[in-house]
């Protein structure tokens, strides 16, 4: 009785969704017409804006520097050679500069995560007196534009001692990132309290839950502020420039950086480490696209 009540269900439920009457024939207005047509445009236009310099640099990496200087920037290479990248590689110090890149970036996330998360669940579950004050200083230190206080940043690397080694940049890098605390801040919020105190019930100390219980739970962020942030650190060119000038510590930032010079600019070999540069990046977004969406989202949250 009760699969054929519910066979009839389904059969009156097929039946009111095939009497829905379909528009197959829109019919738009001239208004509703026009808006479309500007707002596809518009979309086309942004996207070229984009595309275009992407489309100069992928061609230009394969000519000559005869082609380049005095040919159509949008002209095909006569010969498609990969001699530019071997160049920009080899003769770039392009391992080099992975190497010293990669060592920067992992002792920064690692820190920017620790010390971002360590401050952000102290921030979210204590209260104590300086609290809003300190907070107020991570906000006033996000307005303050880098390059006014770098006569003093300078200066305190150069007391330290940390002048011209790899410490200096990795230092800078573990400096105030108010946007990583926010956004971990934003996660906090959602991990209820009650995991806390049941971890106290059983004996653990706060340095124990922020670790076992915490942290666990901050998978997304984390993913989130490693390719955020760690892009940052990746692209970085002033800080290396500025503080680590020996040939021995360059990255792969100035090590494009080392084919203009006086005499002239080999442009077709810079394009070419631009695009062994763009690559690891590119690769790394594709694939974790969906964190920085997810983690984005959360912190607007």
């Amino acid at each position: 009785m009760n699969q054929n009540e519910n066979r009839r269900e389904k059969e009156i439920a097929a039946q009111a969704i095939d009497d829905i009457p379909v528009n197959k024939h829109k019919h738009y207005t001239v208004g509703q017409i026009f808006w479309k047509v500007l707002k596809y445009a518009f979309l086309i236009l942004v996207s070229l804006c984009t595309l275009i310099p992407i489309i100069v640099v992928i061609l230009g990496s394969f000519k000559t520097q005869t082609e380049f200087l005095h040919g159509n920037v949008f002209s095909l290479p006569k010969s498609w050679s990969l001699v530019n990248y071997k160049t920009a590689f080899i003769d770039g110090g392009m391992l080099e500069g992975f190497r010293n890149t990669g060592f920067i970036l992992i002792v920064s996330m690692l820190g920017k995560i620790f010390f971002g998360a360590m401050f952000a669940y102290a921030i979210n579950r204590f209260d104590f007196k300086l609290k809003k004050p300190i907070m107020s200083l991570f906000l006033l230190a996000m307005l303050i534009p880098a390059i006014a206080s770098q006569v003093a940043t300078f200066q305190i690397i150069n007391g330290m001692g940390l002048f011209n080694t790899i410490w200096s940049v990795i230092l800078l890098n573990l400096g105030t990132d108010a946007m990583s605390i926010y956004i971990f801040l934003q996660y906090l919020r959602e991990i209820p309290y009650s995991l806390d105190e049941a971890a106290l019930l059983e004996g653990a100390t706060y340095f124990q839950i922020f670790r076992k219980v915490i942290m666990p739970l901050l998978k997304a962020p984390i993913v989130t502020i490693i390719i955020i942030s760690g892009v940052g650190i990746y692209n970085d060119f002033y800080n290396p420039l500025l503080y680590m000038p020996d040939d021995d510590l360059k990255v792969i930032s100035t090590a494009l950086y080392a084919f203009k010079g006086p005499y002239g600019t080999n442009w077709p070999v810079i394009l070419a480490g631009v695009i062994i540069v763009m690559l690891p990046i590119l690769i790394l977004f594709l694939t974790c696209q969906k964190y920085i969406y997810n983690g984005v989202s959360g912190a607007v949250k």
